[in-house]
């Protein structure tokens, strides 16, 4: 470790990325407990607890000493595992009890102390996986995300938390099962309010304590890595909750939040936006995003509210609404902040990805910084979401006029890596589940949902899915209760769980559909324009260890059988069905052993100059593969 004087001048530099060594409580070599706390607005700054009656006794054992720099320390004789608080008193003669903003463990709340440990102890066994990740280019790779609330994923029989240990168990084998490459997890660092599903954040260095302790939280990472699946954490560094023992007004002053209240404040949620134009404010941040990795091991990071972060006020909740030195609404610093924490992530730690959930048309997301880019890996392409499952929840009678929703997205799709993604926030607050926002009665919403999701897994973008609806959860997610795991007593929705696995296993077998999402000759259209039939049809087709692998997909969104159509293909040769979303062809895994083929002709259709004539059924999809020999037959133009 440096020495604390040259931390203190990097902290307040703004460029401290390991302030958790030295902030906080830590265990000193005689026994004691070291506390040191950043609060340079404070007169006066001592331990509270129970040990001295949460400040009521005034015991000069527990005060802290300034430094003359805004760093309070003191060694104190202080029991392990005791709850505690910072009594910070302002220069205005306020007082505030204040959680350690660095401590690594908290009280489950309601409770909301900071508790004393002597750091995290945990034997890692995932060497192997870390070093295989850093050599691989996650950008090429097969990346199919399950999202999930480790609170309401799985419940024990009397309704209580599973452990993260058990989660670990749980969901390593159940993720194994199913073929997901990653697990995605909303916030777990420690929030007071469990409606607010961590994304009011109150500690940002303390794993939540509902689900176990942080060596638990270790364990269940390593549990992961041994079973071959990457872990991905949300984290909120945009904006806090405002509860009285975090971070707001942690000092009697603006310390952690802009000073300025239409920047500061932020209504739509209620929270306190992080001000990054201050650098102690960024050295907290980087230091909170190094120590998830380096603590915890993990192998992405979802940044939320990304837009949040990019302008100061991107909801309009502000009248007049606040501007830049410049007078726009860019939040500079915080484009600042962005583009410094990818640029280090990669350079520091390859093979970690970050990801953007950004609701904004703020251009170069996923460019790189040197080239005036902010760095993320992916971005979620929210208006894919919004557009496919508009298009999937209208009369099949009217999809026509509405076909561009499902084309349109290929018109910016190599503006930025994009991961397609339909998460949490579309099963919630009445917008339906995913299954239920397919139109028509329950037969029908299970057929076009296996469709929806061919498309979904064949469209360039890696792929992200909320819990629950991998078999067709039809209640909205509660976080308060398990999810319907009762639903697969029901055959409908055992096929469609037994379907989404064989899709991602699929999925994963083949580069064709990852290897080029992002880069060109990956995806091309054979239909876009079917706007009477309401079918699409493409191409996916990448490098793959035997040359080039292609697959044509063809999708029929309309609601009847459509007989003798002629679908345009790239080479003249036998089409196998490889993969099919129909039970009338034995959808998922039966028809990749049993597939039907197809023997194209030299007749052309839709610009191609072969072509093959298949029966299309209502609400399908089928995936076909070109039986080519040593070559692909050349094709013939004249004809």
């Amino acid at each position: 470790m440096k020495d604390f004087r040259a931390f203190e001048t990097e902290y307040i530099s703004g460029l401290s990325r390991d302030a958790y060594r030295y902030l906080g409580c830590h265990v000193t070599p005689d026994g004691k407990f070291r506390f040191c706390v950043y609060a340079p607005g404070a007169a006066a700054v001592r331990v509270a607890s129970d040990a001295n009656d949460w400040g009521r006794n005034s015991s000069p054992a527990f005060d802290l000493s300034a430094d003359g720099y805004g760093f309070w320390t003191a060694e104190l004789n202080f029991p392990e595992g005791a709850l505690y608080k910072y009594e910070i008193t302002g220069r205005d003669g306020s007082r505030r009890l204040k959680n350690d903003p660095y401590c690594p463990r908290a009280e489950l709340r309601p409770g909301t102390a900071s508790v004393a440990c002597r750091g995290i102890s945990h034997e890692w066994r995932d060497g192997e996986w870390i070093n295989k990740r850093n050599g691989a280019d996650v950008r090429s790779e097969a990346v199919n995300i399950y999202e999930l609330h480790a609170g309401s994923w799985m419940r024990k029989q009397d309704g209580s938390f599973l452990n993260y240990r058990e989660l670990g168990r749980e969901l390593a084998a159940y993720l194994t099962a199913m073929n997901y490459t990653h697990a995605e997890l909303m916030p777990l660092c420690e929030h007071p309010l469990d409606g607010s599903w961590g994304y009011q954040t109150g500690n940002y260095f303390a794993p939540t304590s509902r689900y176990g302790s942080p060596e638990d939280l270790c364990e269940f990472v390593d549990v992961m890595h041994a079973a071959g699946k990457g872990v991905v954490l949300d984290l909120v560094p945009g904006h806090f909750c405002r509860d009285e023992s975090y971070l707001y007004r942690f000092d009697g002053t603006h310390l952690y939040e802009y000073d300025e209240s239409g920047k500061r404040d932020n209504p739509l949620w209620g929270t306190a936006n992080f001000d990054t134009g201050k650098p102690h404010v960024v050295s907290f941040l980087m230091s909170n995003i190094f120590y998830w990795l380096d603590v915890y091991h993990l192998d992405g990071i979802r940044i939320d509210a990304v837009a949040n972060i990019i302008y100061y006020d991107h909801d309009r909740q502000h009248h007049p609404e606040p501007r830049n030195r410049f007078g726009g609404q860019e939040n500079l610093e915080g484009i600042d902040f962005l583009r410094t924490m990818n640029s280090e992530i990669h350079a520091r730690r390859p093979g970690v990805f970050t990801s953007a959930e950004d609701s904004s048309t703020y251009p170069g997301l996923t460019a790189p910084p040197e080239y005036g880019g902010l760095g993320f890996d992916f971005k979620w392409d929210m208006g894919w979401m919004n557009d496919t499952l508009k298009y999937m929840s209208t009369e099949p009678d009217k999809r026509g006029v509405n076909h561009g929703l499902l084309t349109f997205p290929m018109l910016y799709a190599h503006t930025e890596r994009f991961m397609l993604c339909l998460s949490h926030d579309e099963t919630v607050h009445g917008k339906k589940t995913l299954l239920d926002k397919m139109y028509g009665p329950l037969p029908d919403k299970f057929s076009q949902f296996r469709s929806y999701l061919i498309y979904m897994y064949t469209h360039p973008g890696k792929k992200l899915l909320f819990m629950g609806s991998e078999y067709g959860q039809i209640m909205e997610w509660r976080y308060y209760e398990s999810l319907e795991w009762i639903m697969l007593s029901f055959p409908a929705h055992r096929d469609l769980r037994e379907f989404v696995k064989a899709l991602n296993a699929f999925y994963r077998e083949r580069p064709a559909l990852y290897a080029a999402d992002y880069g060109p000759g990956g995806f091309y259209w054979i239909d876009a324009d079917d706007d009477i039939s309401n079918v699409y049809s493409y191409v996916r087709e990448a490098g793959c260890p035997g040359g080039r692998e292609k697959l044509i997909i063809v999708c029929n969104f309309s609601d009847r059988t459509i007989g003798g159509y002629r679908l345009g293909v790239p080479d003249l040769c036998e089409y196998r069905i490889v993969f099919s979303s129909s039970e009338r062809l034995g959808f998922g895994a039966c028809v990749r052993e049993n597939g039907s083929f197809f023997q194209a002709r030299q007749k052309w259709a839709s610009g191609m100059p072969f072509s093959i004539t298949a029966e299309l059924p209502p609400y399908s999809a089928m995936i076909l593969s070109p039986q080519l020999q040593e070559q692909p037959h050349p094709r013939n133009f004249a004809d």
